[in-house]
């Protein structure tokens, strides 16, 4: 297989590899907005799950604001140790680090093999090749991560059950600020045996990062998307046709929305576009994301609660496993995907 990281250590690269040099990374359009960074939106979990009912409104007001205007919230008093979160970046770290031959067990070979190694989008399909690799794990309803390295999957496995309970009352929440019952997302989306896909990304350093990109921008599948990531910066969000850099708080978990989202909501909350972008020439990037959808046989299409006359459904049904074919085998591109299914 093509590893990223083993290229880089085994050549002590200088100059980057044509393939990979990404000719459209400084477009016009690519402004930075570095002002908005401080504007966006953090929800105070320990206040949404809050027993007062006028803290709850408010964190749910929050909420709800921070998916219509931005798709994407920084959330803090989540709960999660700190513990936690430093012994999964350090596994992440020891599971890059082991030996081809280790991970060679690990290559899957179609989209829903539980595990999945691989190096940056889809190999079969990208033009250009992308400075990052990755681990992909189905971890719900049915948990599966590599057994290397040691005590990797115990931690694992408690890391996306806490992520699981999280994206619970974040889904609650976003029923009630679009005046629905609290759990209505939850079980009309059959959250409880829904898809949860591990998503772990490793970005390389790279002697000249303005030339390569981590990852294009798009859009996640599914309903949100829960990320952390070492101390290194690289993702940003499109806001206002402009791209806004995140620094996260520290022990804050960043959550976007994702395509399975906006069409539920027919629009109302749209999923984010995002990047990666390769900001360092000395370490690596890591990146840990659990993107959390319903069951891969649901048909999802706009709540009827939503819609109206003057409202009428603007996409199409289609089960999610179909939509993660359909977005998986193909290069990813802004809303492309999103866009197939709109009427």
């Amino acid at each position: 297989m093509l590893n990223l990281k083993c290229l880089v250590e085994s050549n002590s690269l200088k100059s980057i590899p044509s393939n990979y040099i990404c000719l459209n990374k400084n477009e016009e359009h690519d402004s930075i907005l570095l002002n908005e960074t401080n504007n966006i939106p953090t929800i105070d979990f320990s206040q949404l799950i809050s027993s007062d009912p006028n803290d709850r409104s408010i964190a749910i007001q929050k909420l709800g604001d921070a998916c219509r205007d931005w798709g994407f919230f920084m959330l803090t008093n989540h709960g999660v140790s700190e513990t936690l979160r430093d012994e999964v970046l350090r596994g992440c770290q020891s599971f890059f680090d082991l030996s081809n031959e280790d991970k060679k067990e690990y290559i899957g070979e179609t989209l829903f093999d539980p595990i999945r190694c691989g190096t940056s989008f889809n190999l079969k399909v990208d033009k250009t090749l992308y400075w990052r690799d990755y681990l992909k794990c189905y971890v719900h309803p049915h948990f599966h991560v590599p057994n290397k390295p040691i005590a990797f999957s115990e931690t694992l496995e408690e890391y996306v059950t806490k992520s699981r309970e999280l994206i619970r009352e974040l889904l609650k929440g976003i029923s009630v600020s679009l005046g629905l019952e609290e759990n209505y997302i939850y079980k009309m989306m059959n959250v409880d045996m829904g898809s949860q896909l591990l998503v772990i990304n490793y970005y390389p350093p790279c002697p000249k990062p303005e030339l390569v990109m981590g990852l294009p921008p798009h859009t996640d599948h599914g309903l949100l998307t829960l990320l952390m990531q070492n101390e290194l910066c690289g993702l940003q969000i499109e806001h206002n046709g402009k791209w806004v850099p995140v620094n996260p708080l520290p022990n804050s978990f960043l959550i976007n929305t994702g395509d399975h989202l906006e069409i539920l909501t027919n629009g109302k909350y749209k999923s984010v576009i995002h990047r990666a972008i390769v900001m360092n020439k000395k370490a690596a990037r890591i990146s840990v994301g659990t993107a959390h959808g319903p069951t891969l046989d649901t048909i999802v299409t706009p709540a009827p609660e939503l819609l109206s006359k003057d409202d009428p459904s603007t996409y199409r049904g289609i089960t999610y496993k179909d939509y993660l074919q359909l977005q998986q085998s193909r290069e990813l591109e802004r809303k492309s995907c999103l866009e197939r299914i709109r009427i």
